[in-house]
């Protein structure tokens, strides 16, 4: 896997060629956006998604899906609500596509498939693995230490993953639970939005700390009823991910949240980002699945509510705060608790 192409310009994507330049692949990263292939290319700087970070002069960017998909590897990195039809888009232009990667982090709203299915949906027979983990763009494009992990039901595929990514400051562990890791990653999201909401709102970090856990405790109960490990949730993609997503600046989940429990309304907020905030698109399609397998969610519920169905921060947080005691061991034993 010497030739890496990276599908999506964002920071994640930019951060994540990167990696791949450090571990000494060549890099072409596919962008729709043509100011950011101009920013890569001439500058070597993504000056759109990931300002003031030096880029590999190596790294050669592209608005042509074709010449990205000329690689022995794709790492799939763009918005989870687009997932889909980008992989169909790259099916059209090769019959013989290299393994992809799965990097976004999401739930496909109108569907309610994780983004491994998605992509599968839509070209059929692609090996695929998935890559999620507790990680900033930012922080990783500056070669800071961080671990994800890789899951992936082809041990050798995920092996040779391992072997063109990894290094000593980007540390993936591998597993086959596609289904645990792809959960954490877009369950932490939205339970992130909660726990910003909570800061915003004067609460404390008592009350963000409880969502934490209770939210882990969701997540907890979701995943076992698609199937997941226990292992999995407790691990990178799951508890470091939703740890590092409820307590941190950086993320765009979290200060989302703060700005709605500061009463700042939720199109606003987004109108003024240039990157996409996932638990605002994943949070319906979460709790539409939840709802299926007849599993409760009460926290995800609640920010799906202040999201898209024109409740306010007050009755959401009310709500949650009326709701009957019962005993903790429901984080993980029964679906309904």
């Amino acid at each position: 896997m010497k030739r890496i192409g990276v599908i999506g310009g964002g920071a994640w994507g930019t951060a994540l060629a990167t990696v791949a330049a450090r571990a000494g692949r060549e890099v072409t990263l596919w962008a729709r956006e043509t100011d950011v292939v101009a920013s890569i290319n001439g500058r070597h700087e993504n000056r759109r998604f990931l300002p003031g970070i030096g880029l590999d002069p190596a790294m050669r960017a592209t608005d042509d899906l074709s010449e990205a998909a000329r690689a022995d590897l794709l790492l799939l990195v763009t918005p989870a609500q687009n997932l889909a039809a980008i992989a169909g888009e790259l099916a059209q232009t090769s019959d013989d596509l290299p393994p992809c990667v799965v990097c976004a982090k999401g739930i496909e709203r109108q569907t309610g498939a994780l983004m491994s299915e998605a992509a599968g949906r839509a070209a059929p027979g692609l090996p695929l693995a998935v890559l999620s983990g507790p990680t900033f763009a930012r922080e990783v494009a500056s070669g800071l230490p961080a671990a994800v992990s890789l899951a992936s039901e082809d041990a050798r595929l995920g092996s040779a993953v391992v072997e063109a990514l990894g290094g000593a400051a980007f540390r993936p562990y591998l597993t086959d639970d596609l289904i645990g890791v792809q959960i954490g990653g877009a369950v932490k999201n939205v339970i992130a939005i909660a726990a910003g909401i909570a800061i915003g709102r004067g609460l404390g970090d008592n009350a963000r700390a409880a969502i934490i856990a209770r939210g882990f405790a969701e997540l907890t109960r979701l995943a076992a009823a698609k199937g997941a490990r226990a292992e999995t949730i407790a691990g990178l993609s799951g508890l470091g991910d939703l740890v590092l997503t409820c307590t941190s600046d950086q993320s765009r989940n979290y200060t989302f949240g703060i700005a709605l429990g500061r009463g700042e309304a939720p199109a606003a907020v987004l109108d003024a980002r240039e990157a996409v905030t996932e638990g605002v698109t994943s949070a319906p399609a979460i709790v539409t699945l939840a709802s299926t397998l007849g599993v409760e969610m009460p926290i995800a519920g609640a920010v799906h509510a202040v999201l898209h169905r024109g409740a306010s921060v007050d009755d959401a947080i009310g709500g949650l705060l009326a709701r009957p005691f019962k005993a903790e061991a429901g984080a993980g034993h029964g679906a309904r608790r």
